[in-house]
């Protein structure tokens, strides 16, 4: 049940894909909406799960927090290292996007959505009624990860073949996430843990890359709407999972 039910966040996925590659006439209210989507994700649904699931302290700080912020600055680490090896080769003097970063943020991603299909199975095994609630917030989240994987991955300059690639392991992670779950279960501390690892670094691209880049050329009302709008979404969904 659970790797049938994950075969939806599979379908969802791709359909927020597909998305992504047709607005591309439209590119900063793509942006302006993947940051918000981003923002919500982070601010209303991992963050809030990785403080319960990582509920210990260390040093009077929630570990779930202190992995946020290690996130943020090792996405923003990553990315400096990257730029600075791509400068020192002569690859930074027509753009500062580095395809690397964007391919280690969709493998991010693709992380994620395997741990959404872990969820699913756990959920599952503890009863019918909490894995259709697990089942129907990831299936409605992962439009936006598909949203985002592709959005990401094109927007540090990698070419639409490997998008398509990121976008495609992204939809395929939560169904062998779920089948997975019949092997091995991962504790729930480790995971919370890695809910907010995650958190830090989405959040990263999200507030430095994919708002700056959606305002740099069109700073127009309508990319600020997209960006509340998905929020809003998010928030919605949440509120509907709950």
């Amino acid at each position: 049940m659970a790797v049938f039910v994950a075969l939806g966040a599979f379908l969802m996925t791709l359909a927020g894909g597909w998305t992504a590659q047709r607005v591309t006439d439209r590119r900063h209210l793509v942006l302006g909406l993947a940051g918000g989507l981003m923002l919500g994700v982070v601010g209303l649904d991992l963050l809030p799960e990785a403080l319960h699931a990582a509920g210990d302290e260390v040093f009077g700080v929630p570990a779930a927090l202190l992995l946020f912020v290690a996130g943020f600055l090792l996405a923003h680490l990553v990315e400096r290292l990257l730029a600075a090896r791509q400068a020192a080769h002569g690859g930074g003097e027509h753009s500062h996007r580095v395809p690397e970063v964007g391919l280690t943020a969709a493998a991010a991603m693709v992380g994620h959505s395997a741990m959404d299909g872990v969820a699913i199975g756990a959920a599952f095994q503890v009863g019918g009624g909490m894995g259709t609630a697990v089942a129907l917030a990831v299936v409605a989240h992962d439009f936006a990860d598909g949203f985002n994987t592709y959005t990401i991955t094109s927007l540090y300059g990698n070419a639409r073949r490997r998008a398509l690639v990121m976008l495609w392991a992204d939809a395929a992670a939560p169904v062998l996430g779920a089948a997975s779950t019949t092997f091995v279960t991962i504790p729930e501390n480790l995971l919370g843990g890695y809910l907010g690892l995650f958190g830090g670094a989405l959040l990263y691209l999200a507030a430095a890359e994919i708002l700056p880049e959606a305002h740099h050329e069109h700073p127009a009302r309508s990319t600020l709407l997209c960006t509340v709008a998905g929020v809003g979404f998010i928030w919605l969904v949440v509120g509907l999972a709950g």
